[in-house]
């Protein structure tokens, strides 16, 4: 999926919005969406749920009262994807 599906719904689980974020991760099978699809679990209350996708985005789950720092940990993370995804090769050269 590309990166600008994964800024929306960074944009969505800042904004407490989890189902439409939900929407979003559910279509993407990368380890960073796995990621943010356990976040939307987090912020649904969905506990067991938020585990199994921190288990295949081989994260240790933080437990619910770190949502905020993984928030900002993740909105890095998926700027930083984001980044990398359009910055020119070195292999161009």
């Amino acid at each position: 999926m590309a990166t600008e599906g994964l800024e929306r719904a960074m944009e969505l689980l800042v904004a407490r919005d989890w189902q439409a974020a939900h929407e979003i991760v559910q279509k993407d099978k990368s380890t960073l969406a796995a990621w943010l699809h356990g976040i939307v679990h987090t912020i649904e209350g969905d506990l067991d749920n938020a585990r199994y996708w921190y288990r295949h985005a081989e994260r240790e789950f933080p437990g619910a009262d770190a949502l905020p720092q993984e928030i900002a940990a993740a909105r890095a993370a998926v700027s930083g994807s984001s980044t990398r995804s359009s910055a020119p090769s070195d292999r161009t050269r």
